[in-house]
Order: structure tokens, then C-alpha cells, then sequence
């Protein structure tokens, strides 16, 4: 299924998110700009991209695993959030986890992926005893066992 994102490129140079494979999940997005991250350092690395998502969908921002195996480059929050609202220029958020080394990301480096999410809205309907509806696993955190 196709769903229609509209774009805007907003920087020089861009490159618009691409699938590597057909049948992946995530499109690789690349940093627009040279941007370095000093060691324990977290910042803002541009994409040169606005995005007009359908409302009832979020692109999701996921690390890129090669990148997460071979770098020092985490994406803290995640699986980020675009929303549907939102119309500014997207930013991935880097953090160097390096102690000592610092991140060079270059303009056309790819720092993330994209992955398009349906997302249903909730509606909460209160309730007396929510342990009365469905059924009632118990414990708490952790509470399925060790390892």
C-alpha cells in the first residue's frame, strides 16, 4: 500500500528518503549538512526536508542498525515522532556516545530511516474496575521472570 507524503526540500543538495530494498520498512535520510558532534555531545542534524503527513499517520525516525553497529551515533529518542501537524524542516536528533572521539556526519550521510505508522486515535471510556475488563495477567515490572 502507497500512502502520498507531500515534500518539500528546503535545503541545497538533498537527496529525498529512499527504500534500499523493496519490501523494507525504513527509507535511509540523510544528513543535508556537515554537522560534528563532539564526544557525549547531542544535536540537532538537519535533513533539508519538510514533510505534510496525512493526518492518521506519524513517520517514525529509527537508527539505522549498520550505523548504530559501526559508529558512535545513537538516535536517543528512539522511535522518534513526526506528527501529522508538523511542517517544519525535520532534524534528527544525534547523540555521540563516544567518550573521547568526536562524530563527523557529512551532507549526504545517512543518519536515519523513516518508517510510516497508521495511528489510531484513543478514546478513553472510564470504568470502575479496569481488573473487571479482559484479563488480569498480575505482577508488575519484571514480573514474568529473570533473563
Amino acid at each position: 500500500m502507497m500512502v502520498n507524503v507531500h515534500v518539500e526540500i528546503c535545503r541545497e543538495g538533498v537527496t529525498l528518503p529512499a527504500y534500499a530494498k523493496p519490501g523494507d520498512a525504513g527509507m535511509d535520510v540523510r544528513a543535508a549538512v556537515d554537522v560534528t558532534i563532539a564526544p557525549g555531545e547531542t544535536k540537532i542534524v538537519p535533513t533539508g526536508l519538510k514533510l505534510a503527513i496525512p493526518v492518521g499517520y506519524e513517520i517514525q525516525v529509527r537508527p539505522r542498525s549498520g550505523l548504530s553497529l559501526k559508529t558512535s551515533a545513537r538516535v536517543p529518542n528512539s522511535p522518534g515522532t513526526i506528527d501529522s501537524g508538523y511542517r517544519d524542516e525535520v532534524g534528527i536528533i544525534i547523540w555521540n556516545c563516544s567518550s573521547d572521539k568526536p562524530l563527523e556526519i557529512k551532507a549526504g550521510d545517512r543518519i536515519a530511516q523513516f518508517v510510516l505508522q497508521e495511528v489510531p486515535q484513543i478514546n478513553f471510556v472510564s470504568c470502575d474496575d479496569v481488573a473487571s475488563i479482559g484479563e488480569n495477567r498480575g505482577g508488575g515490572f519484571g514480573h514474568t521472570g529473570k533473563g
